[in-house]
């Protein structure tokens, strides 16, 4: 796979063969896949987590309750 960009700026993946061709007959050029990525793979994505709750370290209620009853004995 390769990635081409276009003269107006339209960015592509496409096979060895068919980058190729494009390159010889059609001046499209050679570009890095990190600009794919940036300008059409992850276009429109935000940074969120993907469950949108932050981790806590905290004990719950249960697990204290757990604890105390174990400590006293």
């Amino acid at each position: 796979m390769k990635t081409m960009m276009s003269l107006d700026g339209t960015i592509l993946r496409v096979s060895d063969e068919k980058a190729s061709k494009l390159f010889n007959e059609e001046g499209f050029r050679y570009v890095a896949k990190s600009m794919w990525k940036e300008q059409v793979r992850d276009a429109g994505k935000t940074e969120e987590s993907p469950t949108g709750k932050k981790k806590h370290n905290k004990m719950s209620k249960a697990a204290k309750r757990h604890l105390k009853k174990r400590s006293s004995s």
